[in-house]
């Protein structure tokens, strides 16, 4: 599948720390899927030598560009500094992806061509035709769980507003603002997907195949769950409080 030349410049943007093991693998599958797209490593000084890796393989393909930060400061803060980079350099739509291979950049053409009737898209996993391979189904439940949540107190029409594998319009990113975003883990994703809704921007989701990693270790942890479940919390009181308010 062709990539739709009218969203014009697009960007893959791939946060990296501790990923030399699978940086050249993924590198080349999006190469692959989509020749004519560039893609950005942001690297966290990963001391496994990432940023290095990364760096050679720039050298050798002018498709591939690296943007090295200090230290680890988390995944929303990697994008928020990849977004800024992209936006800089005048690209029209910025793709969110994973370094570990756990989203497909085989089924990137089809989330861009999806995004030329929306403003953001989104790689879902809990709608009809997604999966996920090789996961325990506690974790899974743990996801759906969350996903559920999520809808209920916030009140989106999102089945998988966690899911990192998604493709933004320029447009969109500066109409929803990046001043302010603060969310250092997966909630990153839940609040660029609240602020557009609320811009009344189009989101849609479309099936994708999740696939554990099978190199290194996972950056979940328990202060990323439990960032995420007080930040949806509070949204979700402040939006009724308001809502309550209005009334009066």
């Amino acid at each position: 599948m062709e990539i739709p030349a009218e969203l014009g410049r697009v960007l893959v943007i791939i946060p990296t720390y501790n990923e030399r093991d699978n940086i050249k693998s993924i590198v080349g599958r999006v190469r692959d899927a989509a020749p004519s797209v560039d893609l950005l490593v942001v690297d966290d000084a990963s001391p496994d030598g990432t940023g290095d890796l990364a760096d050679a393989l720039a050298e050798t393909d002018e498709h591939v560009k690296v943007l090295h930060r200090t230290g680890k400061e988390g995944l929303g803060p990697a994008y928020i500094a990849g977004f800024r980079w992209a936006l800089e350099r005048g690209y029209d739509v910025m793709v969110e992806m994973d370094a570990d291979g756990s989203h497909q950049p085989e089924e990137l053409p089809r989330l861009l061509a999806a995004l030329v009737d929306a403003d953001l898209v989104i790689g879902a996993r809990w709608v009809p035709g997604g999966k996920v391979l090789n996961w325990p189904k506690s974790r899974e439940a743990l996801s759906r769980g969350a996903n559920t949540y999520t809808r209920l107190m916030l009140g989106v029409p999102l089945h998988d507003a966690t899911g990192g594998y998604r493709a933004f319009r320029a447009a969109t990113l500066q109409k929803i603002g990046l001043e302010g975003v603060d969310s250092r883990g997966y909630c990153f994703q839940i609040d660029l997907a609240l602020r557009a809704l609320r811009q009344g921007l189009k989101v849609v989701e479309v099936p994708i195949t999740f696939v554990e990693r099978t190199h290194g270790s996972s950056k979940m942890s328990r202060d990323i769950m439990a960032e995420a479940m007080l930040r949806i919390t509070r949204w979700g009181v402040e939006a009724r409080t308001a809502k309550l308010r209005s009334r009066r």
